[in-house]
């Protein structure tokens, strides 16, 4: 029998690390794509130096998509799940957003998606199927000031995984784990979360009151990819402790 593999992009750090040590421990075979961090790629396999495969690829770059995903098909054949988890934040306000913060930010978080399951589609539908998550984030729905690139990347996503889940259709299931806060170090960076006054503020909207773990996505990872959620395409699993409740 066929080992199962996983693609997870954005794979060796925050949320994809956790996914990709899911899908380790379900028993699938893990090749983790990374942009540039060579340290978070090497820290990633400890522990999995049998089931993770760290690969470096920037998947806003189409050529080398291609290039890269020829050869781990060549190598390992089509995986039956692929999670587009890779994405960037450059938060600025819209008048001050350049051409390249504008362009970075959709070419990684929008076009790579498409770029990397075009890749690999073909494959998985030969092979039989599988699925696909898109990761997005709660402001591909609610905006917020400051995220006019990021919030238009995940709200394409959004779409893009419709569009996909009508088109795979019955062979591949195409849905969108949409997390809310949760713990990585970049989010209580980026929204000072350390502080406690900041971080009580975010409780203080968050009905199951607390910030969600990285293995709370993984959970919602392992239902999407599991036989239980084999009636369920084209959806958004939105993991945020009851937060917005869209």
């Amino acid at each position: 029998m066929a080992e199962r593999v996983g693609v997870v992009s954005g794979g060796t750090r925050g949320i994809g690390l956790a996914l990709s040590h899911r899908l380790c421990k379900l028993g699938y075979y893990v090749i983790a794509l990374y942009r540039d961090d060579h340290q978070n790629a090497q820290s990633a396999v400890v522990g999995y130096e049998d089931r993770l495969k760290p690969v470096q690829l920037d998947v806003a770059q189409p050529e080398e998509v291609r290039r890269v995903c020829d050869l781990l098909l060549a190598e390992h054949g089509a995986p039956s799940v692929l999670v587009n988890n890779a994405g960037v934040n450059r938060d600025k306000p819209f008048l001050e957003i350049s051409d390249e913060d504008w362009s970075r930010v959709l070419q990684t978080n929008l076009s790579g998606p498409f770029y990397l399951t075009r890749a690999l589609v073909p494959a998985m539908l030969e092979a039989g199927g599988g699925a696909i998550v898109n990761v997005a984030a709660t402001t591909a729905i609610r905006p917020r000031v400051n995220g006019a690139n990021y919030c238009s990347s995940k709200a394409g996503l959004l779409q893009l995984t419709k569009c996909l889940a009508l088109e795979l259709a019955p062979t591949i299931r195409v849905n969108c784990l949409i997390p809310g806060m949760t713990g990585t170090e970049e989010l209580i960076e980026r929204f000072q979360l350390n502080d406690p006054e900041r971080r009580a503020a975010v409780l203080s909207e968050i009905p199951l009151g607390r910030i969600a773990t990285e293995e709370d996505m993984a959970d919602a990872l392992e239902f999407l990819v599991s036989p239980q959620s084999r009636y369920f395409t084209g959806q958004k699993l939105i993991i945020d402790g009851g937060q917005f409740m869209w």
